[in-house]
């Protein structure tokens, strides 16, 4: 997924500590001792001049000193301001109190003379938006107030835009999987507009293209006609190119992820060889299998089939060689070996025996000893069987290194 635009605005309270608390008189006297069944308690809600919540770590605060330095004061009762702006606090002893909001070591807003009842639970809305509260501000404390709300609103509406191509990819990837690939690609390709350096919406706009490029020579085919008709072979250049493009928008970026671009190349592979090009399919697949080493067995193994799909058996032999050196344990790799040597089995003439070429029993045996119940067993039994071949029940396969 596209990543959201990081937070990188300071707390805007350092903004708004334009209340100088120098001389600040309480009026009312000392509080007669109350029942303590009578308490007062608080609760509110907290905002910043920008309209946005105060940063965690601010509280809302009681005293009935006489200060001239927060930092002096003798603080009645403290409450917490939680990530929601909201807070709250109970035990207050029923007096007169100014009350403040304590952020950054400063007073960043106050009401004065605040009487608490006992048994009251007394609501105190801090609204640092209000027109008496940015008339206090100075010329410089206001400029940089305009300049927070930009940049919070240019985050707002880039973090909109992440979240909007995100859902926008999420349904791409769905259209995908059902086969509904011309909305996905009219979908992504809107968002490539929209974020041309994403490598990702390039990669989900060419398996969308690539669909689109199946489904065009499945049609030709049909038709009795090939994929050298224009119309399939600009489908599949369409793909490779948005393939392409994720590779070196991928290649380019500060941290370029391996999967990104091995999943780009195994798609290119494909496209290759659904249009019969064996050479440049081999090229992809190898590609991703470089790209990402950990996973060279798998990217090899469809090279491997996607070569053997195309009838290209000598290449998908060879194909099946280099998964089996990268990942001796790919079952499949195997089998599309024997299925590619088996078509040059010979027959002498006067005996009747059947020789398969060299490699070729050796792979069907690999394949039963690493899958003995596999989806091709049977059919590998069958082969071995058919051209005298005894079928090796105790064959060790290799371990993979």
């Amino acid at each position: 997924m596209i990543k959201r635009i990081a937070g990188n605005i300071k707390g805007i309270a350092v903004l708004l500590a334009v209340i100088a608390m120098v001389g600040m008189a309480l009026r009312g006297g000392v509080a007669r001792a109350q029942d303590p069944s009578k308490i007062a308690s608080i609760h509110g809600h907290v905002n910043n001049a920008a309209g946005s919540p105060l940063k965690a770590g601010a509280t809302v605060r009681l005293t009935k000193d006489h200060f001239k330095d927060a930092k002096d004061a003798k603080w009645a009762y403290t409450f917490p301001i939680d990530e929601n702006g909201d807070y709250k606090g109970t035990g207050i002893v029923p007096d007169t109190y100014l009350v403040v909001v304590y952020a950054d070591d400063i007073v960043a807003d106050y009401f004065q003379d605040q009487t608490f009842k006992g048994g009251e639970d007394k609501l105190m809305q801090f609204d640092m938006t209000r027109k008496e509260f940015i008339d206090k501000m100075t010329p410089e404390q206001k400029q940089a107030l305009e300049e927070y709300k930009k940049k919070t609103a240019e985050a707002k509406q880039g973090n909109q835009k992440i979240a909007n191509l995100n859902a926008a990819l999420k349904q791409a990837r769905d259209d995908n999987k059902a086969g509904n690939f011309e909305a996905a690609a009219k979908s992504m390709s809107d968002a490539t507009v929209q974020a041309p350096n994403e490598a990702v919406l390039w990669i989900t706009l060419g398996d969308a293209q690539l669909g689109q490029a199946e489904k065009a020579l499945k049609a030709a085919k049909a038709a009795g006609k090939t994929a050298t008709e224009p119309d399939v072979q600009k489908a599949f250049s369409d793909a490779e190119a948005s393939y392409k493009k994720a590779v070196d928008l991928n290649t380019a970026s500060k941290k370029p992820n391996i999967e990104t671009t091995a999943d780009a190349y195994n798609q290119i592979g494909k496209a290759f060889g659904d249009t019969g090009n064996a050479k440049e399919a081999s090229d992809a697949y190898d590609n991703a299998a470089k790209a990402e080493p950990a996973k060279a067995g798998t990217y090899l193994l469809n090279e491997a089939v996607t070569l053997y799909n195309s009838g290209k058996v000598d290449d998908a032999a060879i194909a099946a060689d280099k998964a089996i050196a990268a990942d001796p344990n790919k079952a499949d790799a195997y089998y599309i070996k024997g299925q590619s040597l088996i078509q040059k089995v010979t027959v002498d003439s006067k005996t009747n025996k059947v020789t398969a070429p060299p490699g070729c029993v050796d792979a069907y045996q690999h394949y039963l000893a690493l899958v003995p119940d596999g989806g091709h067993s049977a059919e590998v039994k069958e082969i071995l069987t058919g051209i005298g071949e005894k079928v090796e029940s105790n064959y060790k396969a290799a371990k993979k290194k």
